[in-house]
């Protein structure tokens, strides 16, 4: 690092790169490795979900130069999301595990790329498994009409170990390079009038509207007057994936910025006001709640529900997969509501959630008012159980919260973490399934496999004692967390 310098050249953006590829491929896996190349301190680890985006700095060339990657999700309800990050990006990255090979996800990011008009990189990952054959993928990948250097074509392929951290850095020098010989500096300018595209957008119950944003061309600076489609705002804070408070970005910036009056779409184009198109009509001033969407099911024998979800983007994608049989009464992101509780009483619906929290006190109103509710983490147990019930299938019963505990301590044991807690409401038990909370945010779920009071296996530790508990999931543990335990 001693001989890397800062490039004062204004015109070496960072490259913008889209992360694309089935499920289970090691996407996350590698950004993480990733992330912990760069020479930025950063206080925060992992890569921030709510932005969808993160930026690294790393020595190419013996100059420190960015890079913003975005993070898409694998599952394919997600095709419209993971469409739109290859259309923003600079350079794509298309994720093959050289253990499964070519999967469906994999085909259709193919054909995403391509529509896009991007270069992109083939990353062969798990290379360091005993059952990774990368020659075998590579055939696969030429059946597809991915033409990779050494095979007649000229897209470059790499082997990669996240694990390891084999050619990591290799594939960074690679991603600059790729940019720089398709000219990536050449189109995009800080004095071009500014322009932006939402990646993700939501309603935030204590600060309103909030966008994540990736920067296309010139820059913009707090309190500057923005507008995308008709969401009209002014910069009230921009924050880097880093937890960073930034007043200027530029190019190839990726934040998430609040100001907003209402929730701007997904996809959608941010301009500075006196650069935004003109409207033939002001649109009138609405409430708070105008990403609410009603519509009352005309038939309320048939499946009603009212959808809540963590981002915009979540929300669109499970509204896209759901059977032509449901009738949506509303939806809107944040969190679920007492309001969403009656909403669903009223109109004999379902309250259906993805990582968004439903407080005790909404989840008792839930109770007392008979109305399911319910939270999911992963997507497809969602739709697996919509499913269900048009076929006539009950659908899982109200969450019943069993126990509350605070995590005191971290002690590492045989390559896992024992968590010390302090039980504050009700029991946990061996076998409960439980979610990690930090403050209002839900961290992971995991289910506990073992107790412990002192060196004794226990089946169960009541309230007001303390003890030592393994998970199932190797979430991100930190003292002051709340662990959950619910039905």
């Amino acid at each position: 690092m001693a001989n890397a310098v800062p490039s004062n050249d204004a015109q070496l953006f960072p490259p913008v790169v889209t992360v694309l590829g089935h499920v289970d491929h090691g996407k996350t896996t590698l950004l993480d490795a990733i992330r912990k190349t760069s020479y930025v301190i950063r206080e925060f680890g992992g890569i921030t979900q709510k932005i969808g985006a993160s930026s690294i700095t790393v020595t190419h060339e013996k100059q420190l130069r960015k890079i913003t990657f975005l993070d898409t999700p694998g599952h394919a309800a997600f095709s419209a999301m993971r469409s739109r990050g290859a259309t923003v990006a600079d350079i794509g990255l298309l994720i093959v595990a050289s253990t499964d090979g070519v999967m469906p996800q994999t085909k259709e990011s193919i054909a995403l790329l391509r529509e896009a008009k991007i270069p992109f990189v083939v990353v062969l990952t798990k290379i360091d498994l005993d059952t990774s054959n990368p020659d075998r993928v590579k055939q696969q990948l030429l059946k597809e009409q991915v033409l990779l250097e050494g095979y007649g074509g000229d897209v470059p392929a790499i082997e990669v170990s996240a694990k390891s951290g084999h050619n990591v850095q290799a594939l960074l020098d690679m991603i600059l390079l790729v940019f720089d010989l398709h000219g990536g500096n050449k189109n995009a300018a800080t004095n071009h009038p500014f322009s932006a595209v939402v990646i993700e957008s939501r309603r935030d119950p204590k600060v309103g509207p909030k966008a994540s944003i990736v920067v296309k061309d010139g820059s913009i600076s707090l309190r500057d007057e923005i507008v995308c489609e008709g969401a009209n705002g002014k910069v009230k804070s921009m924050l880097t994936d880093t937890g960073a408070m930034v007043k200027v970005i530029t190019v190839g910036d990726a934040v998430e910025l609040l100001g907003f009056e209402d929730v701007p779409p997904v996809g959608g184009v941010v301009t500075r006001k006196a650069h935004a198109k003109p409207v033939v009509q002001q649109v009138p001033s609405v409430p708070l709640q105008k990403d609410l969407v009603y519509h009352r099911a005309e038939d309320l024998s048939e499946l009603s529900l009212v959808l809540v979800a963590d981002t915009q983007g979540s929300l669109e994608a499970i509204t896209a997969s759901l059977p032509k049989e449901v009738k949506i009464i509303s939806k809107k992101t944040g969190e679920v509501s007492e309001n969403d509780i009656l909403t669903a009483k009223s109109t004999g619906s379902l309250v259906l959630s993805f990582s968004s929290r439903i407080r005790p006190e909404v989840a008792k109103l839930a109770q007392v008012e008979k109305v399911l509710a319910k939270n999911y983490q992963i997507i497809y147990e969602m739709l697996d159980e919509i499913q269900d019930v048009l076929e006539g299938k009950k659908l899982a019963g109200l969450e019943q919260i069993l126990g509350r505990a605070k995590v005191l301590a971290l002690f590492p044991f045989d390559k896992q973490t024992v968590l010390g807690v302090s039980i504050l409401e009700g029991r946990l038990a061996k076998g409960d399934k439980v979610r990690l909370e930090r403050g209002e945010a839900e961290v992971g779920e995991a289910t506990i496999t073992s107790v412990r009071m002192g060196k004794n296996p226990v089946s169960k530790v009541e309230h007001g004692h303390e003890a030592g508990v393994l998970l199932s999931s190797t979430l991100d543990f930190r003292v002051g967390d709340m662990l959950v335990s619910h039905s």
